[in-house]
């Protein structure tokens, strides 16, 4: 098993509530408004629960997805980014963990097939909270049932982060 396999493996549940708990805004490098397309289906599954959404495709800045307006790159997004999902091929991602890192994102989220040990070992240096191999669609569904942000904040009776 590869050192990234035996990461992704070792997630803890406890870890990856927390992440999804306390960063409610979402940068989706990769974010298609092609219906059929998994990023389409998973921002607005997000959007449900109640995070915030924001669109990354350069071909599609400028125009909306899910009701959100899609900027061409990370930074070109005018605020605060908690998770920056990564709907790419894992080799974009040590690129997209430097713009993650220059924005004050708190964490990476890679999804479905991708990983990069590389990428991880400095988001992880810089701080950033990494995730690789995973699917917050799949994540929330698993630990939060059909609850949305503001119900677990709720529960928790904790403030939801600003």
């Amino acid at each position: 098993m590869t050192a990234a396999a035996m990461d992704v493996a070792h997630y803890t549940d406890d870890f990856l509530r927390r992440v999804l708990v306390n960063n409610p805004v979402v940068a989706m490098i990769g974010a298609s408004a092609n219906p059929e397309r998994p990023s389409y289906r998973i921002m607005k599954y997000l959007q449900g629960k109640g995070f915030r959404v924001i669109p990354i495709n350069p071909g599609e800045a400028g125009n909306t997805i899910h009701g959100e307006l899609c900027y061409a790159r990370l930074q070109d997004v005018p605020e605060q980014i908690d998770i920056v999902d990564v709907f790419r091929r894992s080799e974009a991602a040590e690129e997209i963990v430097t713009d993650a890192i220059a924005a004050g994102a708190k964490a990476v989220w890679m999804q479905l097939g991708v990983e990069n040990a590389a990428a991880a070992e400095k988001g992880r240096a810089a701080g950033l909270d990494i995730i690789m191999n995973r699917c917050p669609k799949i994540e929330c569904s698993r630990l939060f049932g059909e609850r949305t942000l503001g119900e677990i904040h709720a529960e928790m009776e904790v403030e939801r982060p600003q």
